[in-house]
């Protein structure tokens, strides 16, 4: 599973540093490596980008894995070049910039967008693959999440415009519930197409507050 980003374009960037001349970047060495946003090579690209555009670069580093909380150990090691920035630029994913937000004591500046949790596949490619919605189906759905990969996110079965298996939003694209079809066909388990599954409960999706499993268990 990777958090899947994309790249600000840098006017957007330049525009955001407008406020800092001195800047430190940091990469991740994990998902932004695999989506090409924040691997070594993406941030020395950034550091010559930035430096051509009147920036002083005092730093960079990429951190093997950002989310991580020994993510604040490796800026420990690089305080003293942070010290002598006025922001970080950080080419990680959202959760990677709240974890050097929290460590770093300064404004920590994003070069990313988050676009979702997705799985990786060859060549670069990426798809979405859960949307963390708190109400699982994948025990009827053979392992194929319809939420993300139907644009509709449909529940009990495909729309009216599949044609040929193919989705009628993107004609390039599998319909999910094809591919739900031929899965559970396979496994000789196209009785549970039958199950009705009621609308989404969108309350049971994790709100954003402190969260323990053992309270859970309690």
């Amino acid at each position: 599973m990777r958090s899947i980003t994309r790249s600000k374009d840098q006017d957007s960037i330049l525009e955001s540093l407008e406020k800092y001349s001195a800047v430190f970047i940091i990469g991740c060495g994990t998902c932004a490596t695999m989506c090409r946003t924040g691997g070594v090579t993406e941030v020395l690209n950034m550091v010559q980008a930035l430096k051509q555009n009147g920036k002083n670069v005092v730093g960079w580093t990429v951190i093997p894995t950002t989310c991580d909380i020994l993510s604040h150990e490796i800026i420990k090691q690089e305080q003293d070049k942070i010290d002598k920035a006025e922001a970080v630029l950080e080419m990680t994913c959202g959760f990677g910039n709240q974890q050097i937000g929290a460590g770093c004591g300064i404004a920590v500046i994003p070069a990313n967008d988050t676009i979702s949790i997705g799985r990786e596949f060859p060549e670069g490619n990426y798809t979405s693959a859960c949307m963390q919605c708190g109400e699982c189906l994948l025990g009827s759905t053979a392992s194929i999440c319809p939420m993300v990969l139907c644009p509709k996110s449909l529940g009990n079965g495909p729309c009216g415009g599949t044609d040929n298996g193919k989705c009628e939003v993107d004609k390039n694209k599998d319909c999910a519930w094809t591919l739900i079809y031929n899965r559970l066909e396979a496994q000789g388990r196209l009785d549970v197409l039958r199950e009705y599954q009621p609308p989404k409960n969108y309350q049971k999706a994790l709100e954003p507050v402190l969260y323990s499993l053992e309270e859970e268990k309690e």
